[in-house]
């Protein structure tokens, strides 16, 4: 890949800089140790082992918080595997989502195979025949920048393919105790009371 690409941790603290009370759901993988790395927060909910269900627990998440902003960060590889979810996300289309794919156009977890995505597959043309209109690829800083003015106030669902390098950024693990992730996000969401 071109040494030109984005820089997929520096992506990561951009998409988050200005979150504010933004729920995070993360992919398995790269996209996880990326938010954790930048911005670990309660109120992210790390998805560990559950490669293509990242968009689907957003939505889930948005129709129940309605008042909340829900972003999921996840990569090419495990939306690939969530393909079908597209669809569902699009007949429902919550104004509070914002999906973002990290496209290094490989299968990092299991030995940087060549996903589809590096063979011409287009994952923000899928989004938008599926019916998430607002979505687009995005390839420079200054695309990035346009892009992140226009999520803040969006209101509707929408979608951002980041294309960026394959190189490896530093390992931060964030939590991997299911249990210990869910009532640290809950508690974060709902207050100590939702232990009772």
């Amino acid at each position: 890949m071109s040494s030109e690409l984005l820089k997929r941790r520096s992506v990561v603290a951009r998409v988050l800089r200005d979150r504010g009370d933004t729920l995070v759901v993360t992919g398995l993988g790269n996209s996880s140790y990326d938010v954790a790395g930048t911005s670990d927060s309660a109120h992210n909910f790390y998805l560990w082992g559950a490669m293509g269900g990242a968009a689907v627990f957003g939505l889930g998440l948005a129709r129940a918080q309605p008042g909340r902003r829900v972003l999921v960060i996840t990569g090419d590889g495990e939306m690939l595997m969530g393909l079908g979810s597209l669809a569902t996300v699009a007949v429902d289309a919550p104004a509070n989502l914002g999906i973002v794919v990290l496209d290094n156009e490989r299968f990092a977890e299991t030995g940087m195979q060549a996903t589809h995505t590096a063979r011409g597959v287009d994952l923000a043309g899928i989004a938008r025949a599926a019916g998430i209109a607002d979505a687009c690829l995005v390839r420079t800083a200054d695309e990035l920048e346009r892009r992140m003015e226009t999520l803040g106030a969006a209101k509707t669902t929408t979608f951002t393919v980041i294309k960026v390098s394959s190189e490896p950024n530093p390992t931060a693990l964030p939590p991997r105790d299911g249990p210990y992730i869910r009532s640290r996000f809950r508690e974060a969401l709902l207050g100590a009371a939702a232990h009772r």
